[in-house]
């Protein structure tokens, strides 16, 4: 049986077992709804030969072709993929319309005997609701933003904040970006920028819209990732929370925390290297220098102190009267990032 889903709500996908994404690799990789996995009826080389012939030569013969490409693709996924699926196993299939790709691997799923659910326009219809969200859509979204000054672990509590019930937004791990020069994730490449929207608008949707969500202070640019409107503004009309430590503490933090850039120094002189047009010659080459003696501790509080700390001295300056509240950390261990989320979660409620 095939049924047609009339929307990508959460409420409708939560109908089905799994969320088939029969688009190809490429288009996959570029954006896709979340949790969705690729099962392609054409292969990026595929897609172009039949799209090829269809434009060039013939409808009929590209149509005949592709028939053949799906059939064969969709009869090694049930030798694998879908092999092990039972008898009321409820797929989700779409392609970028709800058209001919969805279509004809759900006829073949639906002669095995599952329930085969299409989405109603397509991929296309999770655009329109991700851009009507997030772009369109001008409604404040009730934010509460985490701020301080480099070193002061805010990622780390906003994690921690999370686990004690708090409704949070994590910025950098979905876009895979720690926010800075020295920020790209190593074992994670940065989505598109669709795919940052996509997760971005799968997360704010799941939250209590009449409880404040707790987001880290940002630019309107993490990595290439660039935070949409609706976000950006009201992340700019929101109260803070503010965090501070000594620059000692932050330092010794900022060394522990970016331990996976420490091991690289041609990372660390790459990134050092991206700060040329903010600082002279003779400051970048000083921080080359410490780099190359792995004086690490010594490099993060000259970084904090002659570049990040006046950048963001000249940002608190013109949102002073926002905070809402301020805490002087000591700490930055287990301890006191605990102590810190629990502090903040008080404020909060």
């Amino acid at each position: 049986m095939i049924e047609e889903a009339p929307d990508a709500e959460a409420e409708t996908l939560a109908l089905y077992d799994a969320i088939i994404d029969v688009r190809s690799p490429a288009e996959f990789a570029e954006d896709h709804l979340p949790g969705a996995v690729n099962l392609p009826v054409l292969s990026d080389t595929e897609r172009a030969e039949v799209g090829t012939i269809y434009k060039q030569e013939s409808k009929f013969i590209a149509r005949r072709i592709g028939a053949a490409y799906v059939a064969r693709n969709v009869a090694h996924y049930l030798e694998t993929a879908l092999s092990d699926k039972p008898a009321g196993y409820r797929p989700l299939l779409y392609c970028w319309r709800g058209g001919m790709r969805s279509g004809a691997m759900a006829t073949i799923l639906a002669q095995v005997g599952w329930r085969t659910g299409v989405l109603k326009g397509g991929y296309k219809t999770w655009r329109r609701s991700v851009v009507g969200s997030l772009r369109d859509d001008d409604a404040p979204i009730n934010i509460i933003l985490l701020d301080g000054q480099t070193g002061t672990a805010k990622s780390e509590i906003l994690g921690r904040l999370g686990t004690l019930g708090v409704q949070t937004l994590d910025l950098e791990a979905l876009a895979a970006h720690r926010g800075s020069v020295f920020g790209a994730m190593s074992a994670k490449a940065q989505p598109c920028q669709k795919f940052f929207e996509s997760q971005l608008w799968n997360a704010l949707r799941s939250f209590d819209p009449d409880q404040p969500i707790i987001v880290e202070a940002e630019s309107n640019r993490i990595g290439r990732c660039e935070i949409p409107q609706r976000l950006w503004q009201s992340m700019l009309a929101a109260s803070h929370i503010v965090v501070r430590s000594d620059a000692k503490t932050r330092a010794d933090y900022l060394v522990h925390a970016y331990a996976d850039i420490t091991k690289d120094n041609a990372k660390i002189n790459a990134a050092i290297d991206r700060l040329a047009p903010y600082q002279s010659k003779e400051q970048l080459a000083l921080w080359r220098n410490m780099a190359d003696a792995k004086e690490f501790t010594a490099l993060a509080a000259s970084l904090m102190r002659d570049h990040y700390d006046p950048l963001y001295d000249r940002s608190r300056a013109r949102r002073a009267d926002k905070t809402l509240a301020e805490f002087s950390l000591d700490r930055l261990d287990s301890l006191g990032i605990e102590a810190a989320a629990e502090k903040i979660r008080g404020v909060v409620e």
